[in-house]
């Protein structure tokens, strides 16, 4: 699995574009920002959430995982607030996993607590050959 980090929200389309340019396999996943200091995010559930994300998603031949960090929701500022705005990606909460086709994002995605093992592993196999925009709705797994 190839990670990047999207540093910059101004770069996030770039930075997709070039990831759908080397693999049908592309992941976004959007996480509470580390807090300075500490390399660690003030989202609780983004903590959780992260080293499953990645054992999942490194599973996948030749994927690639888009690291998206936002900053609180209550800072209504902030330059990545853009995420919650955009009509294609609409976030509401975090963590937010997506897969990303040459479409644009799939319409089905897993949010806080579904990205657990068994939820992701339906989620890559359900988005796996798929058009990208349409999905059946994956049950809810508790892990």
């Amino acid at each position: 699995m190839k990670c990047i980090r999207v540093s910059e929200p101004a770069s996030f389309d770039a930075l997709v574009n070039g990831a759908m340019k080397q693999s049908d396999a592309v992941y976004v996943l959007f996480f509470g920002r580390e807090a300075p200091g500490t390399n660690r995010s003030w989202c609780s559930d983004c903590v959780i959430a992260d080293p499953i994300v990645r054992e999942e998603i490194g599973k996948v031949d030749n994927s690639i995982l888009l690291e998206v960090p936002v900053d609180r929701s209550a800072d209504q500022d902030s330059a990545t607030n853009i995420f919650r705005k955009r009509s294609d990606i609409k976030l509401t909460r975090i963590p937010t996993l997506l897969r990303w086709s040459k479409a644009g994002p799939y319409t089905t995605r897993l949010v806080e607590g579904e990205c657990n093992k068994i939820t992701i592993r339906k989620y890559i196999a359900q988005t796996d050959g798929s058009s990208g925009l349409v999905t059946p709705l994956l049950e809810r797994d508790d892990e």
